[in-house]
């Protein structure tokens, strides 16, 4: 079973994530920056509180260095609910994982981030501004290499809003071979074509 181990805390978050990942994960580490860079891009399109949207970015995916055939029992030992479709696929339990890595190990307090963080993969029922900026971000600037296959109708979708852009994804994975549906990606879809209407 893995242990979670607590990381040398700087003043430069950056940093301790580069240092906790390791050359194991600096793809993760390269990739984590990319979100956080893009998620402060989409704030000063859309508004909202930048730093907080890099930290989510930086931390999306600390929990990387938890295998995924472990991640499952670690985070029932944690309390972390788990659903039904995170037991079929470990891997989507790694957003809840996480949050909870950027909370006790990495200190971070702001409620937004940890939201932010906790749905990054699949968004969550009413999800907030913050949530949505840092899911688009973890969208567009994907880490299967090459340019995502949704990508220009995802950004055209972001010049009426971050709803209508989000919802692009979720139709475009919901349309694809996906392994299971995840309920928090059904209760944002729900929500967010709710929105749309109102």
């Amino acid at each position: 079973m893995s242990t979670l181990e607590k990381p040398i805390l700087t003043q430069d978050l950056t940093s301790d994530i580069r240092n906790y990942l390791g050359s194991e994960f600096e793809h993760v580490a390269v990739h984590s920056i990319e979100i956080a860079d893009c998620a402060a891009a989409l704030v000063e399109r859309f508004g909202g509180d930048r730093e907080a949207a890099k930290q989510a970015g930086l931390l999306h995916d600390i929990s990387v260095v938890v295998p995924n055939e472990e991640k499952i029992l670690l985070a029932q030992q944690l309390g972390i609910d788990i659903c039904e479709e995170e037991r079929q696929v470990p891997m989507l339990s790694h957003q809840k994982l996480s949050r909870y890595m950027a909370k006790e190990l990495f200190r971070i307090e702001d409620s937004s981030v940890l939201s932010a963080i906790e749905c990054h993969t699949t968004l969550k029922r009413n999800p907030s501004k913050m949530d949505q900026l840092v899911f688009l971000a973890d969208k567009i600037k994907w880490d299967q290499g090459g340019e995502p296959p949704y990508l220009a109708k995802l950004e055209s979708a972001l010049n009426h809003s971050l709803e209508e852009a989000s919802l692009v994804y979720i139709d475009y994975l919901l349309s694809n071979d996906i392994l299971v549906i995840h309920p928090w990606l059904a209760q944002a879809r729900t929500a967010l074509i709710q929105q749309r209407r109102s």
